[in-house]
């Protein structure tokens, strides 16, 4: 297919120049995707199908809600058109992108105060913050600012920026990775944490978060410390006014000329001290909310902490000994534990992953001169060459001069390996499994899991949070407790008070009627949520999720790794025992995925390649005396028998006798979508072995919970049609769409979003797009690193039925969170009960916080699943 390079994909903007359908099903292509009118062009049949299908839908929906109501003529929905993959999707070249990490995101309200900060730069353009992966993404004009100093402009207020690729700490200390760059043999199957993980491990995170603890601990001690007077004096003064109990009469004789004036500069002095160490956070928190204009939970608290402050100090003045310094020290040291718990949690979240293969290539074997050389992949230019073993990933997009067998899934999420021959392109990240290869570097020095990464950067800062239920009821409620802070104090200035009665009765006002525990109670729910997750082996990263999850109508899922195991197995084999032995010796020296289903299926642990050995059946293992390579298969000589096992055309090349019943096997078992290999012996094939993946045990289960909870399922897959066919067939599966590649996953889920909320589902870095593109991406344990940094929710393991479990999850947690938001309400109750029968004082207020923190606490923490027990670890 011959394209004018400004030509793209009508769907997923993939450019159809020459050579550009190498990341799609060109062998599916068909004339119905490449007609001549630009508005319907289409890089490959799956794009078509899409586009077709789920427009067709649209439209047919949108027919009917016109013909029951008035309104505009529906207009069809044009094809969104993605930006070039190799920009940073930016239509102007003389700008840049900066993708920044910032921690001390907590809510949706950073999200805008960051974007507003950014904005108010010169130069930035677009600025777009997400508190769900703490990211912030930055277009500017390099000739008005740099990257240096929106570094610093984003780091303010208690916030820390810097950019993503510093994240890990490796500027710090990066001895390791020196040493990972001098090391020649990095394999494909080399693993390590995921970006994610690395940037939360990192030394600045940690110590980010190490701070946060540190101020919190040395906080509550001081706490402590200023609390032993109100135990060990005041509270019993309190309490002596409704009790004739000699011992506590005693006490309020002691205290009935009380000269607070002496102990002032103490309980100033430790409870703003107190202030600074734990409310810090949440008084920041209170300060952006101000400036945004839009009250929040944290700005209930601060009203509620810095009132009992300020009464304490103006009551010490007067000499009165009811002062709230307590209820300063125990608000802010509840609101902050939850909020502490709430961000241990997400590391605890980030320790639990499974360290997972990581598909970018660091370093490069460049050939100079006949001699090898490691240098980082940053280092390379075009032209050139590039030295790949067999079992290593291609550190850049090339050309091969050589044949070789590469295995793309982890960019185009095809299945099965493919054979590549000499001036065909090569994509970066995808793996030699069979031969090496020497690779001619491209004109632009990147690969295509670089690409997808800066795809999912871009993607997941636009993910914004949403605004928590508390907060927006906290930006109701705070215009009644100020209203009614004002209305008492005119009344009371109408009554006669003196000024500091009249500022009294509104700083008590507000003690008694600001809903401070609104603030606890939600990190405390989400805290306590994300604790339930791990439990039932899932990894929420985004408090929201389980609000976001009750909404989905539609989930995504990929094929390759996510429906099926993604592990080649041997599905069925018509050659004797003994040749598939002697086959199983030979495919021990290839490394072909094929080549290793083979051997577990039928090698003996015990062969080896330079000895007969004992066989289980008595016989004698037979050794491998010759082994030759060729680009689609291997050949040799087992014992005296010479074996030739691989792709039929192998069989020809070599003029080797290939009887019709097996072509039509080969046949039959590609129309399935598995992967034949032929088997032979001595100038005569034998037998033919079918390899493929196997959906996984529970996949009809969860898509049958699924459908019952009136959730539609589509199935996207890079593979070609005949390998969705199980899939296609069952009932709850509304859509399949074969032949996709990364870009046309990510259109296809913009697409369905159209209509509805859509959760993916995936496992593979060519996922990873569509995951952060999702409104919820959930990717499986065994997931790759970049496919686990875009999604919001992964599973433990590898098991289907956690997907479904998420949605449960999601319903229990939204009632746990509602529960939470009534008893946050408990202390107002009790406290305005109290204040009007006129027995108001710090002891029942003390104990009215008590109760109301410790209902919230029991509701938090019970089960939300009771009918499972899940192991906690």
């Amino acid at each position: 297919m011959t394209q004018s390079r400004d030509v793209s994909c009508s769907l997923c903007g993939q450019s159809l120049a020459d050579g550009a359908d190498s990341l799609s099903t060109e062998a599916e292509t068909t004339p119905e995707t490449a007609t001549a009118d630009p508005v319907s062009q289409y890089c490959s049949s799956g794009c078509y199908d899409i586009a077709t299908t789920l427009e067709a839908e649209e439209s047919t929906a949108a027919d009917a809600h016109h013909s029951s109501a008035d309104g505009d003529p529906h207009v069809p929905v044009q094809p969104v058109i993605d930006a070039d993959p190799d920009t940073n999707a930016t239509a102007d070249d003389d700008l840049e992108q900066a993708f920044f990490r910032v921690d001390g995101m907590h809510s949706a309200m950073c999200e805008t105060f960051l974007e507003t900060v950014a904005m108010n730069r010169p130069g930035v353009v677009d600025a777009e913050a997400s508190y769900v992966t703490e990211a912030v993404t930055v277009t500017y004009d390099p000739d008005r600012d740099s990257r240096h100093d929106l570094e610093a402009a984003l780091s303010r207020v208690g916030y820390t920026a810097y950019l993503r690729d510093d994240a890990t700490g490796a500027a710090e200390d990066n001895s390791h990775v020196k040493a990972a760059r001098d090391d020649n043999d990095a394999r494909a199957s080399e693993t390590g944490g995921t970006r994610r993980a690395r940037e939360m491990s990192g030394v600045r995170k940690r110590r980010s978060d190490d701070m946060l603890e540190v101020r919190y601990i040395a906080g509550v001690v001081f706490g402590t410390f200023l609390l032993v007077p109100y135990v060990a004096v005041l509270y019993p003064v309190y309490l002596a006014e409704f009790s004739e109990w000699w011992l506590l009469s005693l006490y309020g004789d002691a205290f009935a000329s009380f000269d607070g004036v002496l102990m002032l500069p103490m309980f100033v002095i430790l409870t703003g001290i107190v202030l600074y160490l734990a409310g810090w956070p949440l008084l920041r928190g209170a300060y952006i909310s101000l400036v945004l204009r839009q009250p929040n939970t944290q700005l209930l608290a601060a009203l509620t902490i810095l009132s009992a402050y300020a009464y304490g100090t103006l009551a010490f003045v007067q000499d009165r000994i009811d002062i709230y310094y307590d209820l300063t020290i125990i608000v802010a040291a509840l609101v902050m534990a939850a909020i502490f718990a709430e961000a241990m949690a997400k590391r605890q979240a980030i320790d639990r992953l499974t360290e997972l293969t990581i598909s970018q290539v660091d370093s490069a074997r460049r050939l100079r001169d006949g001699d090898t050389e490691s240098v980082p992949t940053s280092d390379l230019e075009a032209g050139d060459r590039v030295l790949v073993r067999a079992g290593e990933r291609i550190p850049v997009d090339g050309t091969l001069e050589s044949a070789c067998t590469v295995d793309e899934a982890v960019v185009t999420g095809e299945s099965l390996p493919v054979s590549k021959s000499a001036g065909e392109a090569v994509v970066g990240g995808s793996a030699v499994t069979d031969g090496a290869a020497i690779v001619t570097v491209a004109e632009e020095t990147t690969s295509s899991i670089d690409r997808l990464t800066a795809a999912v950067w871009d993607l997941q800062s636009a993910t914004h949070g949403v605004t928590r239920r508390a907060d927006t009821l906290a930006g109701r409620l705070a215009p009644v407790v100020l209203a009614s802070a004002a209305v008492v104090a005119i009344g009371q200035y109408v009554l006669g008070a003196s000024p500091p009665q009249i500022i009294l009765a509104a700083l008590l006002t507000i003690i008694c009627t600001s809903p401070w525990a609104l603030g606890f109670a939600t990190p405390a729910a989400v805290a306590a949520n994300s604790w339930d997750a791990m439990a039932h082996g899932l990894v929420v990263f985004d408090e929201t999720i389980f609000e976001r999850l009750r909404a989905v109508d539609t989930v995504v899922f990929d094929k390759t790794g996510t429906l099926t195991t993604g592990e080649m197995t041997v599905l069925e084999a018509n050659a004797s025992p003994a040749l598939l032995r002697d086959v199983a010796a030979l495919e021990q020296r290839a490394s072909h995925p094929a080549a290793a289903a083979i051997v577990d299926a039928f090698g003996n642990d015990s062969a080896t390649a330079s000895a007969g050995t004992a066989r289980t059946d008595g016989g004698l293992e037979q050794p491998v005396r010759e082994f030759d390579r060729h680009g689609i298969g291997v050949s040799g000589v087992v014992g005296d028998e010479h074996l030739l096992v691989g792709h039929p055309d192998l069989f020809r090349e070599r003029q080797w006798e290939l009887s019709d019943r097996i072509t039509d096997h080969v046949q039959r078992a590609r129309d399935a979508g598995r992967l034949p290999v032929v088997v032979g012996k001595n100038e005569t094939a034998a037998g033919v072995i079918v390899v493929g993946d196997e959906p996984r045990d529970e996949w009809e289960t969860t898509l049958e919970r699924l459908t019952a909870q009136n959730i539609n399922v589509v199935v996207l897959t890079g593979d070609e049609r005949a390998a969705t066919a199980c899939f296609g067939d069952h009932p709850g599966v509304t859509h399949v769409f074969a032949g996709i590649s990364p870009a046309g996953k990510t259109a296809a889920v913009r697409q369905l979003k159209s209509s509805g909320t859509v959760a993916m589902v995936g496992d593979g870095t060519n996922d990873a797009p569509a995951l952060a593109e999702a409104d919820i991406g959930l990717s499986l344990g065994s997931a790759t690193a970049l496919a686990t940094d875009a999604a919001a929710v992964v599973l433990l393991k590898d098991d289907l039925t956690g997907v479904e479990r998420a949605f449960r999850l999601a319903r229990a947690a939204r009632v746990r969170t509602r529960q939470n938001l009534g008893l946050a309400l408990v202390y107002n109750a009790i406290v305005i009960l109290i204040a009007a029968v006129g027995l108001l004082n710090p002891l029942f207020v003390t104990a009215a916080v008590l109760v109301c923190a410790g209902a919230i606490a029991v509701n938090a923490w019970r089960p939300l699943l009771s009918t499972e027990s899940p192991e906690r670890n």
